[in-house]
């Protein structure tokens, strides 16, 4: 009886992987990985880009909210800048309130003030002028400033070229306004880097505001 000699059997399936084979998954790999950080990186600019967004329009809405609340509380009082005499009329502009070429001052009133607790009336003096590309909101504690008082300085939107304020007679729209009394009706209309001009008209209250409503 003859005794073979004990053998291996060689199996193809112990042969790996070839070198070509390797490089072809590495190339799919870094596609995937590519395609992968492409579309993550899209959305999170895509994010970005609607939370800044979100944020200027909410600035815009809060700043034009604020004008109206200021306008449509317009009183017929004059006020005295920096000390001196009283203006004759209700409604100061440009180099009268600061020294832009576009600026308007007046007093409003509903300045809360909750039992007079505070030693001021409810009444304020506000202006708004353009400064630096940016729309400001300014205040003084008293409707009648004393010589070098400093007004309250707020920021209300950023990125404005230019700001034109107009005033409305019962006929037309006219940027300069000499008239001791009111107009019926005063416009705002800026122009910002990004979203171009942006025009909101405002009735003044206690004025006949019938040919207004017509126009």
């Amino acid at each position: 009886m003859t005794v073979q000699p004990f053998s291996y059997a060689k199996s193809s399936n112990n042969q790996g992987f070839t070198l070509l084979e390797v490089l072809i998954a590495i190339a799919i790999f870094s596609v995937i990985s590519l395609s992968s950080f492409t579309i993550f990186d899209s959305v999170i600019k895509g994010d970005e880009k609607a939370q800044v967004s979100s944020k200027r329009q909410n600035e815009l809405q809060r700043a034009f909210l604020i004008i109206e609340r200021d306008i449509t509380q317009l009183a017929r009082r004059s006020a005295r800048l920096n000390g001196e005499k009283p203006s004759e009329r209700f409604l100061q502009t440009a180099t009268d309130v600061v020294d832009g070429e576009q600026a308007i001052g007046f007093v409003r009133h509903g300045w809360t003030n909750p039992g007079l607790l505070l030693p001021r009336s409810d009444m304020q003096a506000v202006a708004y002028q353009l400064s630096e590309e940016t729309l400001q909101r300014l205040h003084f504690n008293f409707v009648d400033a004393v010589v070098g008082e400093e007004p309250k300085v707020r920021p209300l939107i950023s990125d404005v070229t230019s700001i034109v304020f107009e005033y409305y007679d019962g006929k037309k729209w006219q940027e300069k306004w000499v008239e001791n009394d009111l107009p019926l009706a005063i416009a705002v209309e800026i122009e910002t880097i990004d979203y171009g001009v942006i025009r909101r008209q405002f009735l003044v209250p206690g004025v006949d505001n019938s040919a207004t409503k017509k126009d």
